[in-house]
Order: C-alpha cells, then sequence, then structure tokens
C-alpha cells in the first residue's frame, strides 16, 4: 500500500470514528433529555416540529432556569401558602370553579415568590418543567380547564380534576424540588385530595355550627 493509500485510510478511520461519537452523543443526549423532561420532551417536539430543535430549545430552558434566583420557601411562607389553600378547599366545596380560580393563583403566587418569571404563562410552564417536568403536563391541563371555565365549558368533575393538577405542582413547588431528586414513588394525589375535600366539608359544617350559635345568641330573650 502506498502512503497516500495510507494516509486516505487514516483519513477515513478518523472521520468514521468522528461520525460514531457525535452520533452517540447525541443518541445519549438524547436519551438524558427524555429522561429528564419525560411527555414535556414530545411536546416540545410537537411545538418545534423536529427532536433536534426540540433538544436545543430544552437545553436553552435549562439554562435560563439555572440562571434564575430560585428560593426556597421559609417555614412561614410554606405554612401560609398551606392555610391559604386549604381556605380553597374549603370554597371547593360550594363554588369549584372559585376554588380553580384560586389554586391558579396561588401557584403563580408561589411562583413569583419563589423567583420565577410568571408574565407569560407558556414561558412559566417552560421554566417549570426543568425541575417539574413530571407534572407540568397537568398543570397545563388545569390552566386548559380554568380557561374554559371561564367560558363556561367546564364540568364539575373537570374542576376536581383542575384541583388535583394544581395540587400536585402547589406541592412540588413547596418541596422545593430545584434542589432535591425525585423520588422513585409518586405521592397518592388522588387520595390526599380527597382527605383535604373530607376535612374541607368538617371545616365548612363547624363554621356553619359556630353561625348558627352566634344566630341563636343575637335573637335569645
Amino acid at each position: 500500500m502506498t502512503p497516500g493509500a495510507i494516509i486516505g485510510v487514516v483519513i477515513a478511520i478518523v472521520v468514521l470514528g468522528a461520525i460514531a461519537w457525535y452520533l452517540t452523543a447525541r443518541q445519549r443526549r438524547t436519551q438524558e433529555l427524555r429522561a429528564q423532561y419525560g411527555p414535556e420532551y414530545s411536546h416540545a417536539v410537537n411545538e418545534t416540529g423536529s427532536a433536534r430543535r426540540a433538544e436545543d430549545e430544552l437545553i436553552k430552558r435549562k439554562e435560563r432556569v439555572e440562571a434564575l434566583d430560585i428560593q426556597p420557601l421559609s417555614a412561614e411562607q410554606r405554612d401560609q401558602f398551606t392555610r391559604e389553600w386549604r381556605r380553597a378547599q374549603v370554597i371547593f366545596v360550594d363554588d369549584p370553579g372559585d376554588a380553580v380560580t384560586r389554586a391558579d393563583t396561588l401557584v403563580e403566587e408561589v411562583m413569583k415568590v419563589r423567583g420565577y418569571p410568571v408574565s407569560d404563562f407558556e414561558q412559566r410552564a417552560a421554566d417549570l418543567s426543568v425541575h417539574h417536568a413530571r407534572v407540568v403536563h397537568n398543570y397545563r391541563a388545569a390552566r386548559d380547564i380554568a380557561d374554559r371555565h371561564r367560558r363556561h365549558a367546564a364540568t364539575t368533575e373537570d374542576l376536581r380534576k383542575a384541583m388535583v393538577y394544581y395540587r400536585e405542582l402547589f406541592q412540588d413547588l413547596l418541596e422545593d424540588r430545584e434542589r432535591v431528586t425525585e423520588r422513585a414513588v409518586e405521592r397518592p394525589v388522588e387520595r390526599e385530595l380527597a382527605s383535604d375535600e373530607e376535612a374541607a366539608r368538617a371545616e365548612r359544617a363547624r363554621i356553619d355550627k359556630e353561625r348558627r350559635a352566634r344566630v341563636d345568641r343575637d335573637v335569645r330573650p
């Protein structure tokens, strides 16, 4: 084999090696992004029209969120927000639509306090997907239900589902998932909401009982 032929073979090996490395790196990147974002990966592909553009967008999201000053809530803030959520649950018993509206507002307030920009919903959902990918799809679904409620197009069951979805994201935000790993076992959110609804009914019954007692005192001769 002539020296020129040897050089040609070496160049071909180097080029093939570079191509193999590139394809392996792309495959690894795809696997990592799929694992991190879950259903949000498919959502990004549908939005951008290609896997490559979607992956570039997801990487930009991570860089954007890492540049934000996201802070955990203090114990006092968590307690306050938890009390506000429980009040929304009490309202759900009599006015599910108002409860969903309050839940949507409450999630936005938690995000704002923690340092997330909240001016645009799609940007908000994209930012959340970096550390809350497991629930951001349901967050979009909850927001859609809230929008349909404003158009008088959502059923009571739709509103109950929205409360489940908001509750899941609300809990994630309170737990500071930006600094902890995803737990292998998901919370039984449906069961927790049912428990909250039962507690809300009990709280409403207590309030009604106290109101009746005050009325009795006022009218007593």
